[in-house]
């Protein structure tokens, strides 16, 4: 490659970026899935697009697409909240081991029986479509405000699951007949328990490090923690473990450690992750040649149905059975499967192995995420309304990066007064926010000010609460029991059960202080 050729290709591929941050703004206004918008570009740029690349080398793209995937769980694991995972973990483990085979066994029955491809085909297409996209999930559920449990069990599940479901791939996909199903268990339970060790090992040493040297400039500290999360991967998978569990864990540590300037790396996690997004989906979509795709498309509109509407609602409530989860939560579960990215890199597997049927298997997995992924992500936030689980009124982190802010040790929460809140009508100073926390700004129509204790809230208002760390948490359930019981709330019994202890212990200081 020479020089020219280097500035062509960089003002390419600045344009393709800056086409798909514009794509991000034009998603989050049409509720369009901006992973769709990503393959739509590839897809623009390929053969039979605009741009006339040809470009079919699956091999490339599986490498690319696992690199990008580790940096999509690394920035995921890295904004996990470990006390909303934490619950959820038992139940993330079902769906990650026996709902994955539940899902495989029921997808690949319907593909073999009545789309009818051999077993082969359809049991590799059933462990394929059986993972949920971390991407996709994580994307989604910064828009969709669901209860934390339920985000706690989407969020573990997508972290979890490509490992059982790549060793599920891995195999089906060797030469000559499948191992015993006994063995393919053993081999799942040992890779995973040797990823979770490695993650946990490494998550936990880098953070005890993390927190005990000084580096010299605050722009090493996100570096240094990306760099752990990733090697937890390498270790992980040079170890014969699970290199995506690894990977994820480590970096739910790291992001729970409290390290310094943790801001800027989460903010530096989230623009790569966005860049591995994009390249990704972008490069997936130069691979597929959509004239091929003609035939395969009813096939995977089946399949799809059978995976959306039977095998994902089936390995849900099979999974859950023990917990006592409600019909509710497991009905939004099961539709909140989402599949991207990680399907079709997947798919690529039996294509580098020259599989027979490889590139049908690889047609039907890109049409089944497509159509099925612009179905089921835009419901997504009407179905959780419509049972009752969403709560678009709840205060929720500002993504934004301050230095003082970090040094105080505080937090910037934001939070939308909407149509149903009772919030509507309250002044700011009978929100009673806890002491260490106030709202600092108001954004009405456009406009925003500085509130005082007599400003009337509406509905459509924005506020900005700025909270100490120790009264972070009390500020939340505040708000959000002022939005579902007005004024009165605490003194009616509305909200959670901890805000009159609240007041009772600031009466028993004033008394003490008197």
């Amino acid at each position: 490659m020479s020089v020219e050729h280097l500035n062509e290709l960089l003002l390419i591929s600045s344009l393709v970026l800056l086409v798909a941050v514009a794509a991000v703004r034009v998603s989050s206004r049409s509720g369009l899935p901006s992973l769709l918008i990503y393959l739509g570009i590839g897809i623009a740029l390929g053969q039979d697009g605009i741009g006339g690349v040809v470009f079919d080398n699956a091999k490339m793209t599986q490498l690319l697409g696992y690199a990008a995937l580790v940096v999509i769980l690394a920035e995921g694991g890295l904004g996990t909240k470990w006390k909303e995972i934490k619950p959820a973990l038992p139940q993330a483990a079902m769906l990650s081991t026996f709902g994955v085979a539940v899902s495989v066994g029921v997808t690949a029955a319907g593909a073999h029986y009545l789309a009818g491809l051999d077993w082969r085909q359809a049991l590799l297409i059933g462990a394929v479509v059986s993972s949920t996209d971390a991407a996709a999930v994580f994307s989604v559920l910064r828009s969709v405000p669901l209860p934390a449990r339920l985000t706690g069990v989407l969020e573990a599940e997508s972290g979890f699951n490509d490992a059982p479901v790549v060793i599920l791939v891995v195999a089906f996909s060797t030469a000559g007949p499948v191992e015993h199903w006994y063995v393919l268990l053993g081999e799942i339970a040992l890779e995973l328990a040797i990823g979770a060790a490695i993650g946990l090992a490494i998550g936990w040493l880098g953070a005890y490090g993390m927190r005990h040297v000084a580096l010299p400039a605050s722009g090493l500290y996100p570096i240094a923690v990306m760099a752990l999360a990733i090697s937890a991967y390498a270790v992980g998978a040079l170890a014969h473990g699970s290199g995506f569990l690894a990977v994820y864990l480590a970096a739910v540590i790291l992001g729970n450690a409290k390290l310094p300037h943790a801001p800027a790396t989460r903010g530096f996690a989230e623009g790569l992750g966005w860049i591995g997004q994009i390249g990704m989906f972008v490069l997936l979509g130069l691979l597929v040649t959509p004239h091929n795709l003609l035939d395969d498309i009813v096939p995977a509109l089946l399949i799809g149905m059978i995976l959306t509407l039977v095998a994902r609602p089936l390995s849900v409530f099979t999974s859950l059975l023990p917990f006592g989860v409600p019909w509710q939560e497991k009905t939004l579960l099961s539709w909140a499967g989402l599949r991207g990215a990680v399907p079709i890199v997947l798919a690529t597997i039996p294509m580098v192995g020259n599989v027979p049927g490889s590139e049908t298997v690889f047609n039907i997995v890109f049409v089944l995420v497509v159509v099925y992924t612009l179905i089921q992500g835009p419901t997504l936030p009407w179905l959780a309304r419509r049972l009752r689980l969403g709560d678009g009124e709840e205060a929720a982190d500002l993504g934004i990066e301050s230095a003082p802010l970090e040094r105080l040790r505080g937090h910037l929460l934001s939070t939308a007064i909407g149509p149903t809140s009772r919030m509507h009508g309250v002044e700011v100073g009978e929100l009673r926010m806890p002491a260490g926390a106030a709202v600092t700004l108001v954004v009405r129509d456009g406009t925003s000010f500085v509130p005082s204790p007599t400003t009337v809230l509406r509905r459509g208002d924005e506020l900005l609460v700025v909270a100490t760390d120790p009264v972070r948490d009390a500020a939340e359930r505040r708000l959000q029991a002022v939005s579902q019981g007005g004024k009165l709330a605490g003194w009616l019994g509305t909200g959670t059960e901890r805000q009159p202890q609240e007041g009772a212990a600031r009466r028993t200081r004033r008394r003490e202080a008197g």
